[in-house]
């Protein structure tokens, strides 16, 4: 279980979260939602620890972030599996060198037999199978896209966080992600938190919807109670992004 409790962040004058509160439950598929610029981005690296808040705390499992050693927030990591908005991959390296580099730089002790091994297997479920010694730039965005959940599903973690996973991606690429998506949560029955502002992609990946406005939750429910809402403000975003 995920805890964000009263989160408060700014940068020089900005003030991104402003009282952010929030559980994440084991199992479930979340979508963040909200206008461009309202803190989410910012949110998922609190969750994981690359930033930390001004005032407020998040907990992992019970534990503080806050409070925890480096050796704690490394072991915590370790269960977490991270889609970065425009993949991050390393241009210098191959598909195979980049989907294990989480394995091979947190020691998790593995023989270089297991280590192929399992990077095959992540490649294949993505479905890019026999890409292993191609270099980013002889990759589409699309696939781009899946080599970075190929390395984020590498550990088996516990939770992934996807960031912007649709962004620069064309319709027919954006409909395979969102399937992807769907599907490893069915599969491996993992912690799924999807940050978008794609409605589309909400519509097809998440069971749970938590929408930011003005630095805070503002609301959080089903699909259904969030399309159905007679709320001024959730209105005015449902007509922005034409559900």
């Amino acid at each position: 279980m995920i805890e964000l409790i009263n989160l408060h962040k700014s940068f020089g004058t900005n003030h991104v979260l402003r009282g952010v509160n929030f559980t994440i439950r084991e199992g479930e598929s979340l979508a963040i939602i909200g206008r461009s610029g309202c803190g989410k981005s910012v949110l998922l690296k609190h969750i994981v620890g690359l930033l930390l808040p001004d005032e407020g705390e998040v907990k992992i499992e019970g534990l503080s972030l806050n409070s925890a050693d480096n050796k704690q927030i490394y072991q915590l990591r370790r269960k977490f599996g991270f889609l970065f908005q425009g993949a991050a991959l390393f241009d210098s390296m191959t598909v195979f060198e980049n989907v294990s580099l989480p394995l091979v730089e947190n020691n998790f002790g593995y023989s270089k037999t297991e280590i192929e091994k399992i990077v095959f297997e992540k490649l294949e479920l993505v479905g890019l199978p026999k890409t292993e010694m191609l270099k980013p730039a002889e990759l589409s965005g699309g696939m781009k896209k899946r080599v970075g959940l190929a390395r984020a599903l590498v550990t088996n973690p516990q939770y992934i966080l996807y960031d912007e996973p649709t962004t620069g991606l064309d319709p027919v690429m954006s409909d395979a992600i969102d399937d992807l998506i769907k599907d490893l949560n069915e599969k491996i029955k993992v912690t799924s938190i999807i940050v978008t502002h794609d409605m589309f992609s909400v519509k097809n990946t998440a069971e749970k919807i938590a929408m930011m406005h003005e630095g805070k939750i503002y609301f959080t429910g089903s699909q259904q109670q969030l399309l159905t809402s007679d709320d001024p403000v959730i209105q005015k975003f449902i007509q922005r992004t034409g559900l």
